[in-house]
């Protein structure tokens, strides 16, 4: 099987640039004895900054290019010349990027906006040239500040879809026909369990022009927490969805214990996610007439809004949209923020094994020689 362009998950390193070093540079022209130093400052090194970008919807382009390094401050130069900054480097992600250390699995930062900038690495300043230290009593200062070293970390990044309504369902339960029907998505659907393997996402037109997004994930099984079927990998996605669509087939065993089922899981994955407002679908309702839908509506649980659906016939589809449309814009549903919990240690490296992301990343540097900054005397940074 071909393997797929979505990617959500990546494991990069990064590196910003060090800052350039102070001149040492003594004054010498023509009928000026004692010019006195007239070194300039170091430039800055660059910064590796994270940038929010709408027309990006994977990782793609970043599993390709895992080496984000940028450019180091040049020296600074006579006639109290300043130093080139470096190159900052900037990562174009997609909304929705959540970044981590990959070493201590901390929680670093959310790109949620487009345009919206985050300063991941802090280039190294340049170091001051030798005219900020001539003294009264030391004229001709023949030492300069070190530029300040570059930083390094490596970093996961994770993609969680921006939609506002998730579906939530086992396998087979006719997720992916309902997006087709209520949007332009052309899901990949097929009578076999596991038919989706990697999210969808498409948007509802409802009245007036207005719209909602929905998003699609592969079909979750009980047992999933432990790694069954394809496990919680991407329960990530609805995560940030402020309404969950349970749907679950007219011809289940017990529509309330499948519900329940989906409902531990997730609550496994992420016990935040019980605080979303939940709504039941029971599907596939061509099959049944009147009074069977009025015996089973009987069995449904009382605590979550119900609709029974059929994508086939339309069956339900327009109280659907209503009911969702009325529960996303209710106050009390809005979502402010989500709060990221850093990962856990004892378990990241095996996460990281399961994605293909477990290689280390290791580099040695050949230092430039350069020219003595120092005699007997040294001024290091200090924060000021």
């Amino acid at each position: 099987m071909a393997e797929s362009n979505f990617v959500d998950y990546v494991k990069i390193y990064c590196r910003s640039g060090k800052g350039g070093r102070g001149s040492t540079h003594m004054r010498r022209e023509k009928y000026i004895p004692n010019g006195g130093p007239d070194g300039g400052d170091g430039g800055r090194g660059g910064h590796i900054i994270l940038r929010g970008n709408r027309n990006y919807w994977t990782l793609l382009h970043l599993k390709y290019d895992r080496h984000i390094m940028a450019g180091h401050g040049e020296s600074g130069g006579k006639q109290r010349s300043f130093g080139k900054d470096g190159e900052d480097k900037f990562i174009d992600v997609p909304c929705g990027t959540v970044v981590y250390d990959a070493e201590s699995g901390e929680y670093i930062c959310d790109v949620t906006d487009h345009g919206q900038e985050v300063k991941l690495l802090k280039g190294g300043r340049g170091g001051q040239g030798n005219s900020h230290f001539k003294t009264a009593t030391r004229q001709a200062p023949r030492f300069a500040q070190p530029g300040e070293p570059m930083q390094e970390l490596t970093i996961i990044m994770e993609l969680k879809l921006l939609a506002d309504v998730g579906l939530v369902g086992f396998p087979n339960a006719g997720k992916s026909t309902l997006l087709s029907v209520v949007s332009a998505a052309k899901p990949k659907i097929a009578n076999y369990p596991f038919t989706t393997l990697e999210p969808n996402l498409g948007i509802v037109p409802y009245r007036e022009g207005k719209s909602f997004v929905m998003a699609d994930i592969p079909g979750i099984i009980e047992g999933a927490s432990e790694g069954k079927g394809l496990g919680l990998r991407f329960l990530r996605h609805i995560e940030r969805n402020s309404l969950l669509l349970f749907m679950v087939p007219a011809d289940a065993d017990d529509i309330t214990k499948e519900y329940e089922i989906l409902l531990n899981e997730l609550s496994t994955f992420n016990p935040e996610m019980l605080d979303k407002q939940r709504i039941l679908a029971v599907t596939k309702c061509d099959m049944l007439d009147q009074e069977l839908m009025d015996e089973i509506e009987k069995t449904l649980p009382d605590t979550i809004p119900h609709v029974f659906i059929s994508s086939i016939t339309g069956l339900g589809i327009s109280a659907l949209k209503d009911i969702l449309w009325d529960e996303l814009n209710k106050e009390g549903n809005k979502i402010e923020g989500i709060v990221h919990r850093s990962k856990d240690v004892a378990k990241l490296q095996a996460e990281l094994l399961e994605m293909g992301e477990d290689e280390d990343f290791e580099f040695s540097y050949e230092e430039e020689e350069e020219e003595e900054l120092f005699e007997d005397e040294e001024e290091d940074w200090e924060e000021k």
